[in-house]
């Protein structure tokens, strides 16, 4: 069994009657995502993904948001909060 550069082998494993593959020994875990990429010599690449809701992709487009988010969460984490009750007064 080869290995691609900076691939370790770990198992040979036989895909079963519904071509499905177990890959717990390569440490993968019940609902982890993966892009699965091919070569036309018949590799396969794993690449770990994370999925985000579509309607959080802004912040991780727009730098200025992020970091205007992530001061947010800053402040609140060291208490540097303030009471907004003119934000409440619409609702009541």
């Amino acid at each position: 069994m080869s290995a691609l550069s900076g691939f370790e082998p770990i198992a040979e494993v036989a895909a079963d009657d519904r071509a499905r593959i177990a890959f717990g020994r390569a440490g993968v875990r019940r609902n982890d995502r993966f892009l699965v990429s091919t070569r036309s010599t018949g590799e396969i690449l794993l690449t770990p993904l994370a999925s985000i809701p579509k309607r959080e992709l802004l912040v991780w487009e727009d730098d200025a948001l992020r970091q205007s988010l992530l001061r947010g969460l800053a402040d609140a984490a060291e208490g540097r909060v303030s009471r907004r009750d003119d934000l409440l007064e619409d609702q009541v």
